[in-house]
């Protein structure tokens, strides 16, 4: 049985990262705890050209943090569970070589963010995708109100943040959210083929393109990201996260304070 730390495999010159925590592949306090450090040592090994991101089973690539982490969480402790993310997020987003995220099932909150961070995104025609944390009383800070916007717009961005909306995998593809659409099932096989041809290039000259694609852009996500990490951290100075949780698992309506 998993202990919900995501599992980490190599196949050639790729490592496939599974997020394995039954029964949404939620992320735990424990699977991020390390995660970062797992990461560091894949970016450290030359072996290792690219990595594929997926989630166990057929039905979720991941729902997200596990709720849990956040029952009367305070301040200093949102503040390091935003630190844990971000840091994992940015050993993603700053491999060297290509990441491929394959979303199998329902992408939410900081699985999506995993995969916001990724060089390409492949989901199946099941998928539903989306940021819902306002809706119990959080934001996502795990770079998602930075790096959304830059891939499908702001309007998208505040469709899918501020409304909490889902799109499915047509609507993913339509606004840029990812790349491609295959069957049920099909995800992984094709993250493994599109990064097998690139770990046939020449590792120096794909690790230099991908830092001039990404440019100052990661600059710019970073200074965004650390506002980010703040303001959620700063929501717990209210009683927002606290109510939207207990709400979310007492199946009611939350019952939301308004700014004075």
């Amino acid at each position: 049985m998993s202990n919900g730390e995501p599992t980490i495999e190599t196949r050639g010159r790729i490592a496939i990262l599974t997020l394995d925590h039954p029964p949404a592949n939620t992320l735990s306090v424990t699977a991020l705890s390390g995660l970062e450090g797992r990461l560091a040592r894949i970016e450290q090994d030359r072996a290792i050209d690219a990595i594929v991101i997926t989630g166990a089973g057929d039905q979720y690539f991941s729902a997200g943090d596990d709720l849990e982490m956040f029952r009367n969480a305070d301040r200093a402790g949102a503040r390091e569970l935003a630190r844990l993310l971000a840091a994992a997020v940015a050993r993603v987003a700053r491999f060297r070589g290509l990441t491929v995220a394959a979303i199998n099932g329902y992408c939410l909150g900081a699985g999506l963010e995993f995969a916001l961070a990724c060089d390409v995104r492949i989901c199946e025609e099941h998928a539903q995708l989306g940021l819902p944390e306002a809706r119990v009383g959080l934001l996502p800070c795990g770079g998602g109100t930075q790096r959304l916007p830059w891939l499908v717009g702001e309007g998208w961005a505040k469709r899918m943040i501020l409304c909490g909306e889902h799109v499915d995998a047509e609507t993913a593809q339509r606004i840029r959210l990812v790349e491609e659409v295959v069957p049920r099932g099909g995800a992984f096989d094709a993250a493994m083929a599109l990064t097998e041809r690139a770990a046939r290039q020449s590792p120096r000259a794909v690790a230099a393109s991908k830092r001039l694609i990404d440019g100052t852009r990661l600059s710019a996500l970073e200074t965004g990201h650390a506002r980010e990490s703040e303001a959620f951290a700063a929501l717990f100075e209210t009683n927002d996260p606290n109510e939207g949780v207990s709400a979310f698992f007492d199946k009611r309506d939350p019952v939301w304070t308004r700014p004075s």
